[in-house]
């Protein structure tokens, strides 16, 4: 155990703006210290699958810089275990910058440099801060710039976040689907416009919600190729200067080696550094998801509302009391929930928007919010579509003596559009219209004139097709 005198201790380290003391129990540097100082804004740290991938990154490019004989063995080996170790869980409580910074994402770069040239420093029994030896410039960014890196591990933390995604989805479609063919023989009136409309039935209705989110799912299993065209290599603004040539391809080879990826080099560095669409189209995805999320869980409040005094055809489960003052309330938390990540994937949606049309010339200096504003999106939007499916879609009942009630009420009284066929649309109208001026309903005015017979009407009314989908 370090003594509180070696915890204290700190080393020198400089840069371009002069020296400075930093702990020296620690793996990060000047670069990180003043980075901290610069933007301690918000509090939200780099997501570690974002970590892993720079690390990833930082170890194919030490693995090709010793093959092409540019750096030591003995250092690239060091700097690749260090890599490995960030890789694999340790030291992510290392990296401190802030997601709102400025600089395009310099300060996680060299954040990242820092911590494995310590790291790999460590590893030889040398000193932390002793970049005669091992510097996060020369050794461990050699042949690399923030603005070829940064993208490029986005990329690759955000497909691997995606893989993860469309089997919550799944979940959510699965028990979608469940629910669909429980509620398949329970008929309902369907509304539009918050207005009765025609019948169809509650397995319907989570038959529609199932389809939507399956067209979701297929639009994630698209993601990976909207993404997987890196421009690692291009360096600075893509033409690759400082970079052997063929670097950036031997670079993605490696990576995908090391990862099973199918990352390919974009076919222009200079328009892949600049331009960053493809982030667009991906938000785009994450945002219809949320849109029908959105829908969905409106829908299912508006059918839950209630207990006594409200639509009440479905009821979803109870999880937890839901008033502080009025006992016995229970609310749809839920749902709630879910709603308020929709909210947030579309806002996040915004700022992506936002960020693309605001880079300049050759670079995008606020990568670092849109990469914070994509990870939270896809996390967030797989942590609900499980809690979605497991806590509320699988615990939802029907109240089919309320769907019976409400359906029959509104339709045996005001059905005229299964008349419509037989009577036309003109005298189904005037119907409607005789029945409000005289506060009775169609049903009372087709039966005192002789129309049709009860039996005749209703035969109509409740006939098997009405209620077929087409």
């Amino acid at each position: 155990m370090n003594s509180p005198e070696k915890e204290n201790a700190k080393r020198i380290e400089h840069d371009l703006i002069g020296k400075r003391r930093v702990p020296n129990d620690v793996y990060w540097g000047v670069y990180t210290l003043r980075a901290q100082e610069n933007f301690a804004v918000s509090g939200y740290r780099l997501h570690p699958e974002f970590v892993r991938a720079i690390c990833h990154v930082k170890k194919a490019c030490a693995q090709v810089n010793m093959k092409l004989g540019y750096l030591d063995r003995k250092i690239g080996e060091a700097i690749i275990q260090a890599s490995d170790d960030i890789i694999n869980g340790s030291l992510l409580d290392q990296f401190l910058v802030d997601v709102f910074q400025g600089g395009a994402g310099t300060s996680t770069n060299m954040n990242t440099n820092e911590v494995i040239a310590n790291r790999a420093l460590e590893i030889l029994g040398e000193e932390k801060g002793n970049y005669q030896i091992i510097h996060p410039n020369d050794h461990v960014n050699l042949h690399q710039s923030t603005n070829d890196t940064i993208p490029t591990a986005i990329r690759i933390a955000m497909i691997v976040l995606f893989r993860n995604l469309p089997i919550a989805v799944t979940e959510l479609i699965n028990a979608l689907q469940d629910k669909s063919r429980e509620f398949e023989g329970i008929l309902k009136m369907g509304r539009t416009q918050h207005q009765e409309a025609v019948p169809l039935t509650l397995g319907d209705e989570f038959s529609a919600y199932a389809a939507v989110i399956k067209r979701d799912r297929a639009r994630f299993l698209e993601c990976e190729d909207a993404l997987n065209r890196v421009n690692l290599g291009g360096t600075a603004i893509g033409t690759g200067i400082t970079a052997p040539k063929g670097f950036g391809r031997m670079a993605v080879e490696r990576i995908n080696k090391n990862t099973g990826l199918g990352l390919v080099p974009a076919g222009n560095l200079i328009d892949a550094t600049q331009n960053l669409d493809s982030f667009a189209l991906v938000s785009g995805m994450l945002k219809i998801h949320a849109a029908n999320l959105s829908k969905i869980t409106s829908d299912l409040m508006m059918l839950n509302s209630g207990p006594r005094a409200g639509i009440a055809e479905i009821m979803l489960p109870e999880v937890q009391a839901g008033s502080s003052i009025m006992p016995g309330k229970v609310n749809p938390v839920i749902a709630e929930m879910v709603e308020q990540v929709a909210m947030r994937v579309i806002a996040n949606d915004y700022v992506v928007c936002e960020v693309i049309r605001r880079g300049r010339l050759e670079l995008n200096a606020f990568l670092p919010l849109l990469s914070h504003g994509l990870f939270e999106s896809i996390s967030i939007l797989e942590k609900a579509d499980h809690l979605f499916a497991s806590r509320c879609i699988r615990g939802i009942t029907a109240n089919e003596k309320a769907c019976r009630d409400q359906m029959v009420a509104s339709w045996k009284n005001w059905g005229l559009t299964a008349l419509v066929p037989h009577l036309g649309y003109a005298r189904c109208t005037e119907l409607a219209t005789r029945a409000k001026q005289m506060g009775t309903t169609p049903r009372e005015i087709i039966l005192s004139e002789g129309i049709y017979t009860e039996d005749e009407l209703d035969q109509i009314l409740f006939d098997e097709q009405c209620f077929k989908r087409i």
